[in-house]
């Protein structure tokens, strides 16, 4: 990359993504996505209406891939890097505090 050059926006992407997958959410995230695929293939496993399993091809096969690049804006970015550096600084809150303060705050309403 040349003087005065900025990186791509998918490489700094790739770079939040590979710090990302550093986290226990991740790991916790990773864990659900699995949960939810073996799920789904047990579900899928036990239909027997073809016309059923047809359409469920044609909305798997038609949804979108891991593969699609999604280009951000640079308030995402900003907010993603904002992100890290509460994360880096140890500005964290629990899901469970977050929960308890989002029943408070629609209690409140």
């Amino acid at each position: 990359m040349g003087v005065g050059q900025e990186a791509h926006p998918c490489c700094n992407i790739m770079k939040i993504q590979e710090k990302f997958r550093n986290c226990d959410i991740y790991s916790t995230l990773m864990t659900t996505v699995d949960k939810i695929r073996n799920e789904l293939i047990d579900k899928i496993l036990a239909i027997q209406n073809k016309d059923f399993l047809v359409a469920l091809d044609k909305l798997i096969s038609s949804s979108s891939t891991d593969s699609d690049i999604v280009e951000l804006t640079a308030d995402q970015m900003e907010m993603l890097e904002m992100s890290e550096k509460d994360i880096k600084e140890g500005r964290l809150i629990s899901q469970e505090a977050m929960d308890k303060r989002n029943l408070e705050w629609l209690n409140g309403l």
